[in-house]
């Protein structure tokens, strides 16, 4: 378990970094399609009477994109100023089967057995508790529901761990931890649930984009691009980075995609 005072730390931190920047979110060609997001409405299972919870939902994508094929979806986030945008945006395709709800992920105003479906992408690197997060996941689960995850994924690689890390916290200081698909399973079985689906797939990042979607400024972005230029060719590879006359211009890391279901009763 993470102390409580750490833990608010790093929700402070996660609400100061995205209250300002919610509509570079709903924009974000990473956030806003892909093949794992459809990848992810394909595994949900989903029918006209099923009830959808969507943690952490940012911009608000995985909520839209499955709101065609669910009874009800309710949009949370930690952020105030972010959810309203998702709100916005939800709203703005033409959804009524939607609601929006401040919430912690680690402490969900919910009662148990309230959903069928839990969805959580692109969010959990984010979270101070994760192994808290998916226990209430698991809690407000009904018998056979599922929970549907996608993540940045670390390597099993120490050493190269702990480059994807660094490099996630210098670019933004709300990043807690991408975490190795060996851990995921770990916290997924831990919280009763039954790892079903677990794939990878590799995201492509501009690195400008990247950088300005944190609200990095130039000294900081120029420092980083410093510090991945002098990194170990390894950790380099691992990332695929490139470089173009010296400067970095994209790299490409690895999303997972984990399928999960609580047991029958």
């Amino acid at each position: 378990m993470v102390d409580d005072g750490r833990a608010e730390q790093v929700k402070a931190r996660v609400r100061e970094q995205f209250a300002a920047a919610g509509d570079a979110y709903v924009v974000s060609p990473t956030h806003r399609s892909g093949d794992d997001l459809e990848r992810l409405v394909e595994l949900a299972e989903a029918t006209p009477e099923t009830i959808a919870l969507d943690i952490a939902t940012g911009g608000g994508h995985t909520a839209l994109a499955l709101a065609p094929h669910v009874r009800h979806v309710t949009a949370t986030d930690l952020v105030p100023e972010m959810l309203e945008r998702a709100r916005a945006f939800i709203t703005s395709q033409g959804v009524i089967n939607a609601d929006f709800q401040v919430a912690d992920a680690e402490d969900l105003p919910f009662a148990d057995g309230s959903f069928d479906l839990v969805t959580c992408r692109i969010a959990p690197h984010h979270f101070a508790d994760v192994q808290r997060a998916v226990h209430e996941v698991a809690r407000v689960l009904r018998p056979g529901g599922l929970f549907l995850l996608i993540d940045s994924v670390a390597p099993e690689d120490p050493e190269l761990d702990e480059f994807l890390n660094e490099l996630e916290r210098r670019r933004d200081p709300s990043h807690v931890r991408s975490y190795r698909r060996s851990e995921w399973r770990q916290f997924l079985e831990a919280a009763g649930l039954t790892v079903e689906v677990m794939e990878t797939f590799t995201k492509r990042h501009d690195f400008t984009a990247w950088t300005a979607r944190s609200r990095l400024g130039p000294e900081g972005r120029a420092a980083l691009e410093s510090w991945v230029l002098a990194a170990p060719p390894a950790c380099r590879e691992s990332l695929k980075i490139e470089i173009v006359d010296g400067r970095v211009v994209a790299h490409t890391d690895e999303k997972g995609l984990f399928k999960a279901r609580k047991p029958r009763q």
